[in-house]
């Protein structure tokens, strides 16, 4: 189970448990959440290890009573033990939140391929300023303009597409031919790449991403179109509200905007 998977089944486990709190004691609701937690706790966590352990000592019953002894204290009792078990299941969330690794193949397994595409894009600055650093000052990439981007972001592409066709010929649209960055073909993705510079304001950035979403959505094998801006010395003021504005479905394709990196 990866993290994603193992803090959405406590958190899951941990609502339940807040609506038993209001409830009367020895409800079948609760002995089937009981085992529920017991299971997950193990399949998360392992068998026979602390965090079992400290689930399982949770009581939910007084240890000592009389027959003079009110329901009123079962009934705490009852509400107590379901109050720290949920304090329990909060201590193990934020164990798994804090020191559980990412299991990257398990996620990107369950991404889409926008999913794909946008994992690439979001961590797409990241790689440009590593590969500035190389083992004995060595030559490397230096991303200056749209043509470094597309070198380097091909080069990603390939990390989870096979089929991957850059400077991909779009039918005529209002009397001539272009050419997208790329085409991931099984996909039917569309990508278009930018990289903001001096006297390219984030009004013509948004003009010219709108006259390319009308151009590119002619291509046969358009059902998505990604624009990727590239704003690593952030020229764009307001990059989400960009984002924002240009996401949109354009006669039916969707369109997705991205400015990264996030400033």
């Amino acid at each position: 189970m990866n993290k994603t998977e193992a803090i959405e089944r406590l958190e899951n486990l941990k609502e339940r448990a807040c609506q038993l709190a209001g409830e009367r004691r020895g409800s079948s609701d609760f002995n089937k959440w009981r085992r529920d937690t017991e299971v997950a706790i193990e399949r998360i966590f392992g068998e026979k290890t602390r965090h079992s352990k400290d689930f399982m000592e949770i009581r939910y019953s007084l240890g000592i009573f009389t027959t003079a002894t009110p329901n009123s204290a079962f009934d705490n009792a009852y509400k107590n033990g379901v109050r720290y078990a949920i304090t329990v299941l909060e201590s193990l969330i934020d164990e798994i939140k804090e020191y559980w690794k990412e299991d990257l193949e398990s996620l990107t397994q369950e991404l889409s391929a926008i999913g794909k595409v946008e994992l690439l894009i979001r961590r797409f600055h990241k790689v440009a300023r590593q590969l500035r650093s190389r083992y004995g000052s060595r030559s490397t990439i230096e991303i200056e303009d749209e043509y470094d981007v597309q070198d380097l972001f091909h080069s990603l592409l390939r990390i989870y597409f096979d089929d991957v066709r850059p400077e991909e010929y779009t039918p005529s649209y209002a009397g001539s031919a272009s050419r997208v960055d790329f085409l991931i073909k099984q996909e039917k993705i569309i990508i278009e790449l930018k990289k903001t510079r001096q006297g390219l304001s984030a009004k013509e950035v948004g003009e010219q991403l709108i006259i390319d979403s009308q151009r590119y959505q002619a291509h046969p094998d358009c059902n998505t179109l990604v624009c990727f801006v590239y704003d690593p010395e952030g020229r764009v003021a307001n990059p989400k509200g960009l984002e924002n504005d240009l996401t949109r479905e354009v006669n039916g394709v969707p369109v997705i905007v991205f400015i990264t990196p996030e400033q």
